[in-house]
This record gives structure tokens, C-alpha cells and sequence, in this order.
């Protein structure tokens, strides 16, 4: 049986995204004055849009499950790894917003299907392809999510770890929430305590598929992980994770990515990627570790800003997405990724690279060829290509890894990028793996790892795959990144729009120049953890000109994303 309300459990499991009864009040004021508007007729609006029309932007893609591949041990083990990869929604709904288990509990008793799955998808009532404009009420989307309390602002988190330094570590952890105590100050409540009663029972999900599978590397990883999420303490897993090798099924699971929360960029969010993974094509793919440490080298920096003690192993995985749950499933979905994000693991083994290979095919067939039609000059049409763009892809999540990590400011301290670049980390970081993965595809064809074709094909489909990613919304980490760089192209002359065609293209030349000066400025930014650089970056090149709103105007017909709808939730029930 199909579980067809896929997030309906979370109404009878509020303390998901809250702890005691405090937040239980919390709830209840969160939505007082929230009026739900929903459709009384289908063209109704709801904030300028009808739901049918939010709906259009995403492309439905059907993700299916290799069960030819998996034996009747490997189907078991995968139906705990789905159970406990569907407990990363319940929690990460509670994380984005205090009020969405009410929200979600009157929306269903209004029994609209389509207004609920705009919800789901989005996971709250703001609409992430919209710069989270609400669709329901009309609250802003709080920056500080539900890791901090409503009210408190950057202003009073400073103060009073300035005030109480001891604090400090546990206030910005990525591995807490911020919480009022009962004298009214603010107290940091470990994830394990928060999240507790729902974790038990990832755990126990994760335990059965450790007892399950043959796969010793696999399941210490699970055991490990189950572990952690009672310590707060994820290296040991993390390391584990790493070490899973000969695996069939390849499971992503845990707090990770901190984009949530735009207040500070301190907190992680849950989620989930459960995928089948192709051992062919990430052998194919393994000749890219070699050239790791020579990528590091060959950053436009200075040597003493290169970062040589990383670990370089870094596996490559191609796998096909069969199920993702949490932060990754909401809105934009994941094309790649390159984890874990703690430098501790990056010094020890380095990253592993996870390529979504279905989820690259379904975006650049709908998508991005799609757009390099409409708004790009005919002749550049021909080199945007599948193969470059998801090498690209490929190089941004290698790139991640490389440059500043953990870094010594000028006062002789030691901290991270993270940390000093605070709320401006997500964007830089989503910006250097972006132009340095550019960076580092030319330095490859200069090698000869890819063929000398590859220099005009991945210059055009980059601009393509801008187009792309900016309708995500501009205010986005990674729509802000992507007009830094666009900007910056247009400004050194690599990008240019023909005034009567309105349409774009590229100066080869100047573009590969380009990328290697904004490679500097972002790298340089990072070494010296220089917060006000990082934000006058974003303040000179993140805005939006009129060229690309024309440009942008004329894709309203196309979709902007694609919403994925998984096999394997017609075989096994959630109870």
C-alpha cells in the first residue's frame, strides 16, 4: 500500500521539532493571527499565484528502484534504510518552522490535495522558487528557522556568548538548538535531547539493516551512525561512512548542510539520500583522486593559503537516487553532493563525492537544454552538452574540498571559514566551488585528463546552467552565488547580450580569465576569514540586472526544478 499523505504522520509527533511543553505553547502562539487561505476555486490566488501555478514549475520525474539488482537480503535491508530515511521529513519540518505541525494538521483538515503538496514540498508555507514568499498567511520565513528562538536576534546570541564564554562551543555547534530557559536567557539543547524520541526510532531502523546486510563496512557505518545520534559526536561515523566500500545500496543519512539557517549558517539540518550505486561508472570516475592534491596546488593563491594536509582519499560514488527525505528532499533538489563538512574528517580522509546521476539526466533533458534554447546565441547551442555539464557538477563538489579550511587569522587565532564568514559562508562556499570547479575543468583539459572539446563546451553550458540555477530564487545561497559569478563574467567580458536578439553568449577567452580572478577573490576571501570582504562581494556582484530579469522572463513557460516521486513508497507502507 502506497502511503499516500507522505508527511500526515508528523501532527501525532510534535516534539520532533521542539522539546517539552514549553514548545508546545510555542506552537500554539507561532500561528495565532495565521490565517490558512486555500482554494474555495481552482484560479483562486493565494499570494499572486493560484497553487496550480506554483505547481507548474516543478517537472514530476518518477524515480525508480533496480530491483533485478538486489537479492531478498538487500530488499530487507533497503526497506529499513527507507523507513528510517522518511523519519528525516518529521524532523526537518519541525526544524525549518515551530508552527508547521499545526499548519500541516489544519491543511489536511481542509482536505485540499494540491495545497498540501505545494506544503510538502516546500516543507512550510513560504515558497523556496519564490524567495520564500508565503503561499498561506503572511508571516516571513524566520532566518533563524526553528534552532533559535522566535525573538531572539544575532545581536543578543552575541552577547551573551561574549558574556559567557564557556558557552561558546555549544552555542555554535551545528549539533544544537537555542532555546529559552526559564529565568528568560537563552540555553543550548543538544540535538540528541531535541530530537530524542524520534531519533530512537532511526536508530532501531538502522540497527535492523546492520544486522541485515552482508556488508561489514556498511553496517558498522549504520551502527556508528544509530550511535551518534545520541552523543552529538559524528566524526567516528563520518570516518565510517567514508570506509563503506563494495556496496550496492549507498545510504547518506544525518544533520549536515547548515543552509536552513540564515541567521548564522551555524545549525545542520537532517536528511536523507538512499540510492543504488553503479560500480562501473565510479570506477571510470576514480582518476580524478589522483590529480586531488595537483587541483590543491594549482589554486591562484599563494602556497602558505593551499591546503596539503587534507586526506585525499575521496571516493567517488555514481549512484541512481531512489528515495531523500529532510532538508535535501525540500524544494531545489540535489544534484551532488561532496561530504562529510568536518574538517576534522577532510584533514583525516578527505571528501566523498556523490553524484545523483538520474537527477542530473532529468534536470538537463527538461531543463537546462530547455533554457540554452531560449535565451542563449544559436551557435553556442551545440556545445551545451550532458557530459560537461554534469563534470562540472562533478568538479564543484571536488572543489568544496579544496582551498581554506581550518585557518589562522592574523591575531594568531585558529577557527575556521565557517565560523568567520558566518551568515555569508553558505553563498561564498556555494560560489568558490562553483568558478574554482570551473577553474579546475580547464586546468584538466590542460592536463589532458579530458579532451581539448571540453573548453568550449563547458563555457557554454556553465552560462546555460546559470539560467538555471538563479531561478531557484536570487536570495538563495546558491542564486546569490550564482549572480556573483555572472556578474563578475559580464563585468570582465566573458558573458555579453546581443541588445536586439536579447540573447547571450560567451567570450572564450576572457571567460576562462575571468574564472581564474574571481577563483583568487574568493579563495583569498576564505584564507584571511574576512567576513566584511565576504559580504562586500555579495553586496557588489549578487543583484539582479534587468538583462537577465528580460532573459529570465521569457523561461515562465519551462519548469524551474523537477519534483521526484519514488517507487519504492508503492512497496513498502510507512505505518
Amino acid at each position: 500500500m502506497r502511503h499516500l499523505l507522505p508527511l500526515l504522520v508528523i501532527v501525532s509527533l510534535l516534539a520532533m521539532g521542539c522539546a517539552g511543553t514549553t514548545c508546545k505553547t510555542t506552537v500554539g502562539k507561532a500561528v495565532e493571527g495565521e490565517k490558512l487561505v486555500t482554494r474555495e476555486l481552482p484560479k483562486e490566488k493565494i499570494m499572486g499565484k493560484t497553487i496550480d501555478e506554483r505547481l507548474s514549475a516543478y517537472a514530476p520525474v518518477e524515480l525508480k528502484v533496480p530491483w533485478d539488482l538486489l537479492d531478498e537480503t538487500q530488499v530487507e535491508v533497503l526497506e529499513n534504510l527507507y523507513y528510517a530515511s522518511k523519519i528525516m521529513d518529521r524532523i526537518f519540518l519541525g526544524q525549518v518552522w515551530v508552527g508547521n505541525g499545526d499548519m500541516y494538521r489544519k491543511i489536511a483538515e481542509k482536505g485540499d490535495p494540491e495545497l498540501q503538496k505545494f506544503f510538502d514540498i516546500n516543507f512550510g508555507p513560504w515558497d523556496r522558487l519564490e524567495e520564500n514568499e508565503p503561499f498561506i498567511g503572511t508571516m516571513e520565513k524566520p532566518d533563524g528557522a526553528n534552532y533559535y528562538p522566535a525573538d531572539m536576534t544575532q545581536e543578543e546570541f552575541r552577547a551573551w556568548v561574549k558574556a559567557h564564554p564557556e558557552d561558546a562551543a555549544a552555542f555554535e555547534s551545528n549539533f544544537t538548538v537555542i532555546r529559552r530557559g526559564p529565568d528568560g536567557g537563552l540555553v543550548a539543547v543538544p540535538y540528541s535531547k531535541e530530537y530524542g524520541e524520534v531519533l530512537e526510532e532511526v536508530a532501531g531502523y538502522m540497527r535492523k539493516a546492520a544486522d541485515l546486510t552482508k556488508n561489514e563496512s556498511l553496517a558498522k557505518f549504520l551502527r556508528s551512525r544509530a550511535d551518534a545520534y545520541f552523543t552529538d559526536d559524528y566524526f567516528q561515523s563520518d570516518m565510517d561512512w567514508m570506509d563503506v566500500k563494495d556496496n550496492l545500496i549507498d545510504l547518506t543519512m544525518g544533520p549536515y548542510e547548515v543552509y536552513e539557517d540564515n541567521l548564522f549558517n551555524y545549525k545542520a539540518a537532517f536528511e536523507a539520500f538512499l540510492c543504488i550505486r553503479d560500480p562501473e561508472e565510479s570506477r571510470k570516475l576514480d582518476g580524478l583522486k589522483g590529480y586531488l592534491k595537483k587541483m590543491e596546488m594549482n589554486l591562484p593563491i599563494p602556497d602558505e593559503h593551499k591546503n596539503l594536509d587534507r586526506g585525499s582519499e575521496s571516493p567517488i560514488a555514481v549512484v541512481d537516487e531512489i528515495f531523500s527525505g529532510g532538508d535535501t528532499k525540500a524544494g531545489v533538489q540535489t544534484l551532488a553532493f561532496n561530504l562529510p563538512n568536518d574538517e576534522r574528517v577532510r584533514e583525516a580522509k578527505g571528501c566523498k563525492k556523490v553524484m545523483l546521476r538520474n537527477i542530473c539526466h532529468a534536470k538537463f533533458d527538461k531543463i537546462l537544454f530547455p533554457i540554452a534554447q531560449k535565451v542563449m546565441d544559436r551557435e553556442l547551442i551545440p556545445y551545451v552538452t550532458f557530459d560537461a555539464y554534469f563534470n562540472h557538477i562533478l568538479l564543484h563538489e571536488f572543489s568544496h574540498g579544496l582551498g581554506p579550511g581550518n585557518i589562522t587569522l592574523a591575531d594568531g587565532t585558529e577557527t575556521t571559514v565557517n565560523k568567520q564568514l558566518a551568515n555569508t559562508y553558505s553563498v561564498n562556499e556555494e560560489a568558490k566551488a562553483d568558478v574554482v570547479g570551473q577553474y579546475n575543468f580547464y586546468y584538466l583539459i590542460g592536463e589532458g585528463f579530458f579532451d581539448g572539446k571540453f573548453a568550449k563546451e563547458t563555457a557554454a553550458t556553465f552560462l546555460a546552467g546559470f539560467f538555471r540555477s538563479v531561478r531557484f530564487g536570487a536570495e538563495s545561497a546558491h542564486g546569490r552565488a550564482n549572480m556573483i559569478i555572472f556578474n563578475y563574467m559580464k563585468e570582465k567580458g566573458g558573458y555579453s547580450q546581443d541588445p536586439t536578439t536579447g540573447l547571450w553568449t560567451v567570450d572564450f577567452a576572457a571567460a576562462k580569465e575571468a574564472v581564474k580572478g574571481l577563483s583568487h577573490e574568493i579563495l583569498m576571501i576564505q584564507a584571511h576569514g574576512d567576513y566584511n570582504a565576504s559580504q562586500a562581494l555579495i553586496d557588489k556582484y549578487g543583484n539582479m540586472g534587468d538583462g537577465v530579469r528580460k532573459s529570465l522572463d521569457s523561461l515562465s513557460d519551462l519548469p524551474v526544478d523537477i519534483w521526484p516521486t519514488f517507487e519504492i513508497e508503492k512497496k513498502f507502507t510507512v505505518n
